[in-house]
């Protein structure tokens, strides 16, 4: 397994990030919280866990050694991938995720996208007390990348939302007037913290 990957940033865009290490280009997909880390040409090293399937090896990269253990923690659930347990840390911070399993709050979970009420139940029934006791945290940073208003569309696709739902997120949060178009790190991140206060059955 590649356990951790140190170099140059070549690219960072709204899903993963290029590192160049060694001479070769590593693709890592990593949550906006982890890019926003990122920055091109800078020295960095992620924690990472490589998912092997029949048809791709695709490397996944973490600020942490703690968020790369909840996400692999998170795909011993049944029906639980990694494109989901992804999608989870993009919504949840681990101690967000702590919280939520060990006080039982299903409406927490079920704001992750591709995750309904019988989904909920089964993650906090199989995780119990795996994930161990939530912690006191400071606030994650904002993400930056760069691209624009269609990419943070397709980032939110991505991560599992409908488009239609993605686009009204991104029109509701531009709506408010208090971010600046161009700023798509901070239209990312106001996006998902919409759709993720967003009720879901």
């Amino acid at each position: 397994m590649i356990a951790s990957v140190r170099g140059r940033v070549e690219h960072v865009g709204l899903d993963a990030a290029v590192l160049e290490a060694g001479g070769l280009g590593y693709r890592i997909h990593a949550t906006p919280g982890t890019l926003a880390t990122l920055r091109d040409g800078a020295e960095v090293k992620l924690a990472t866990t490589l998912v092997v399937r029949e048809d791709s090896m695709t490397l996944f990269g973490f600020a942490d050694d703690e968020e790369r253990d909840v996400f692999e923690l998170l795909q011993t659930v049944s029906g639980v991938g990694p494109r989901l347990a992804l999608a989870m840390l993009a919504v949840h911070t681990p101690n967000g995720l702590r919280r939520a399993v060990a006080g039982e709050d299903f409406k927490a979970l079920t704001r992750v996208p591709g995750i309904g009420d019988k989904g909920a139940r089964r993650i906090v029934l199989e995780l119990g007390d795996r994930l161990g006791p939530a912690i006191e945290e400071g606030a994650r940073p904002a993400p930056t990348p760069a691209g624009s208003q269609a990419d943070v569309v397709a980032a939110l696709v991505g991560l599992g939302w409908a488009a239609k739902q993605a686009e009204a997120a991104v029109d509701k949060v531009l709506a408010e007037g208090d971010l600046n178009a161009a700023d798509t790190g901070a239209v990312l991140r106001a996006a998902l913290q919409h759709l993720g206060g967003s009720a879901r059955g």
